[in-house]
C-alpha cells in the first residue's frame, strides 16, 4: 500500500514538472523603424529564412501616432495610446502639469504616465518570471511591478551583448527563468533618420540587423526550450528632402511664446494646451496649407485618440511635410534625403512596419494580411497561457496563426 503512495505521489510530481516545462517561452524581438517592404528591398537572408519557417503579415499597422514610445507602449499592453496614456514621444499632461519627454528619465520612470498592464506584469500576475533588454515602460513600476529582470535604457550597450543576455536568462534554472523576454534594437531606425529609408547606408543597416537575427537564431540552438520568437517593429519610415518647402513653421502660425498656450512638438503632429482653444483654432484653421488642426473632440474617431493628454488642439502634417517650432531654415540634417515617422498610419503605408513570428506555436509557412499591432498582445497572451485584462486587441486576429 505503502508503495501505492508513493508511485503516486512520485506520478503527481511527474505529471507537474511535464505541465511546467510545458510553459512555452516568447521572446519579443523590436527593430526599431523596420518598414514592411525592407525585406523585399534589401533582401536579408536571415530575416527570409526566418519567414519561410514561420509566419509573415504583409505589415503590422501602428497606432496614431505611429511613433516609438506609444506603439512600443502598445505593443506589450494590448492598447491603444489614447487609452494607455503615451499618446506621444512627447506631451503634456494638464493634470499632473508635467511634461513627458522620452529622453527626459525622471518622466520616463514616472508611473503616472502608464496605464494598462504590462505584458511582464501579466506574466508576473501569473506566477511567471519576465526579463526586458529595454522596452517603453519598463524602468517604470507599472502598479508596482518592474519586470524580473531589465535594464534602463542605455544605447551604448552593443547589440550582440543584448542578445548574449537574452540567452543567459533563458539558461537560468527553471524557477529564475523568464517565460516572456522583451529585446529592442534601435540601429535600424537611427540609420533610417539619417539617410531616409532608400539609402544605401539604410540597406547596410538593414544587413547588420539581419546579423542580429542571425546570431539570435543560433545562439537560441544551444537552448532546448520551446521558445517562439516574435520579431516587430514599432513603424516605418517616410523620406523627406531637407529643403525650405519641406517644413511648417509653428513660429510663423502663431505667437509660440505666449504663456497661456503650451506646446508640444513631435514633428509630424504638434499638441497645443491653451484655454483659449477656440479663438487659436480660428487663427490655425484660416492657415491650413500642408496641415490640418482638429479640436479635440473632432479627432478621427478611427484613432481612439480622445484623451486630456492629446491636447486641446492638434496640428497634423500632411505626408512629405515636417513641423519644426522656429524658421531654422534647412540643412538641419545630415544629407538632403532623411527619414521621419509619425503620419496617420490609416492612410500611409509607409508608417507601416513588420511582424515575423517563429516557433513551436506558430504555423509554418503562413502569410497573413496586415493588422493592427494591438492585437500582438492578446497572441502572446495566449501562447503563454495567460487570462488578458480588458485591452482593445483580440486574439481572433491571429488565432490562424496559432499552433498548440
Amino acid at each position: 500500500m505503502k508503495k501505492a503512495w508513493v508511485l503516486i505521489l512520485w506520478l503527481s510530481v511527474f505529471k507537474i514538472a511535464c505541465a511546467q516545462k510545458e510553459v512555452p517561452y516568447v521572446i519579443l524581438v523590436s527593430f526599431d523603424g523596420f518598414r514592411y517592404d525592407y525585406v523585399s528591398k534589401f533582401n536579408p537572408p536571415h530575416f527570409k529564412e526566418f519567414i519561410r519557417k514561420g509566419t509573415a503579415a504583409e505589415g503590422l499597422i501602428p497606432s496614431f501616432p505611429s511613433k516609438t514610445f506609444p506603439n512600443h507602449y502598445t505593443l506589450v499592453t494590448g492598447l491603444y495610446p489614447g487609452h494607455h496614456g503615451l499618446v506621444d514621444n512627447t506631451f503634456y499632461d494638464p493634470t499632473l502639469h508635467r511634461l513627458y519627454g522620452m529622453k527626459d528619465k525622471s518622466v520616463v520612470r514616472d508611473t503616472s504616465f502608464y496605464g494598462g498592464t504590462p505584458l511582464w506584469q501579466l506574466a508576473q500576475q501569473a506566477g511567471q518570471r519576465s526579463a526586458s533588454f529595454f522596452w517603453v515602460g519598463s524602468e517604470a513600476p507599472v502598479k508596482g511591478e518592474y519586470p524580473n529582470y531589465y535594464l534602463p535604457y542605455d544605447e551604448s550597450v552593443r547589440n550582440d551583448k543584448r542578445i548574449d543576455q537574452v540567452i543567459a536568462w533563458l539558461n537560468l534554472p527553471e524557477k529564475e527563468r523568464p517565460h516572456f523576454i522583451s529585446l529592442y534594437f534601435s540601429l535600424v531606425d537611427s540609420e533610417g533618420h539619417r539617410s531616409g529609408p532608400a539609402s544605401d547606408k539604410l540597406k547596410e543597416t538593414v544587413l547588420k540587423a539581419d546579423s542580429l537575427l542571425g546570431n539570435l537564431e543560433e545562439k537560441l540552438k544551444s537552448v532546448k526550450l520551446p521558445v517562439n520568437v516574435i520579431l516587430v517593429s514599432d513603424h516605418g519610415m517616410y523620406g523627406l528632402t531637407d529643403q525650405e518647402v519641406t517644413y511648417i513653421t509653428l513660429q510663423k502660425l502663431y505667437n509660440t511664446k505666449d504663456s497661456s498656450v503650451i506646446t508640444a512638438n513631435g514633428g509630424t503632429q504638434t499638441h497645443i494646451y491653451t484655454k483659449r482653444a477656440d479663438s487659436l483654432y480660428t487663427i490655425l484653421k484660416k492657415q491650413e496649407n500642408h496641415f490640418k488642426v482638429y479640436k479635440r473632440e473632432e479627432l478621427p474617431a478611427r484613432w481612439y485618440y480622445n484623451n486630456d493628454r492629446t491636447g486641446d488642439l492638434l496640428i497634423v502634417a500632411e505626408p512629405g511635410y515636417y513641423i519644426q517650432d522656429i524658421a531654422r531654415g534647412f540643412g538641419n540634417w545630415q544629407s538632403a534625403a532623411f527619414g521621419v515617422h509619425g503620419y496617420d498610419p490609416g492612410v500611409v503605408k509607409e508608417m507601416q512596419g513588420i511582424f515575423y513570428a517563429k516557433g513551436p506555436n506558430i504555423k509554418a509557412g503562413k502569410t497573413i494580411g496586415a493588422f493592427e499591432n494591438i492585437h500582438v498582445y492578446p497572441l502572446i497572451a495566449h501562447i503563454l497561457g495567460l487570462q488578458t485584462p480588458p485591452i482593445d486587441g483580440k486574439f481572433e486576429v491571429l488565432k490562424p496563426i496559432y499552433k498548440k
